[in-house]
């Protein structure tokens, strides 16, 4: 019979356990640091997107409410349909200004486009060149809001498109002086 050994103390420099528990214990806190990470990181990131984001669409909304007249660019699609009015997808020098009170609100719109683009134009609003007449249908109140100045060296050519409440009115000019590449100014104005 063989005698038995007592048990060997463990290491002073050890914590007593196998090498394979120790790993076991590491790997259990690199994944505990992962997921703290991730469940605070993803969050802030979310955060400081999103700050971001309202930061530069705040700009954008003092920069429209600070305009005081028709400044280049696009209205936005709502907006377009709000107040029904159709630019041409090919126009170009197109500029806009909105203007709102307890009453009206009015859209302001001016864009170049072609002779074609025109007739489509006002077909699609409800109209047609044969309706144009000469002259400015424009209101000297509306052209001084919209920085729009009429001078008698065009060949201006105007139509009030009139609908019912609560669909918009339009009051339209356009500068003939080249009828390929007419310039045509629009006041369209909704009653809520």
């Amino acid at each position: 019979m063989t005698p038995t050994l007592p048990r060997q103390a463990p290491s002073p420099d050890g914590d007593g356990r196998p090498a394979e528990d120790r790993r076991h214990v590491i790997r259990r806190r690199w994944v505990t640091a992962i997921i703290i990470l991730l469940l605070v990181g993803v969050p802030a990131g979310y955060l400081a997107i999103s700050a971001r984001q309202s930061r530069d669409s705040g700009r954008d909304k003092a920069s429209k409410a600070a305009a005081t007249q028709v400044r280049s660019g696009w209205p936005s699609k709502v907006q377009r349909s709000i107040y029904e009015v159709p630019i041409p997808d090919k126009a170009w020098s197109v500029g806009f200004y909105e203007t709102n009170n307890w009453h009206t609100s009015r859209l302001y719109v001016q864009f170049s486009a072609t002779a074609a683009d025109l007739d489509a134009f006002l077909k699609t609003v409800g109209t047609s060149r044969a309706a144009l007449k000469p002259g400015v249908t424009v209101g000297a109140r509306d052209a001084g809001v919209a920085g729009w100045s009429f001078g008698p060296d065009r060949k201006w050519y105007g139509t009030t498109h009139e609908q019912r409440d609560p669909l918009p009115t339009q009051d339209i000019t356009v500068d003939l002086t080249k009828p390929e590449t007419p310039h045509v100014f629009v006041v369209s104005t909704a009653t809520p």
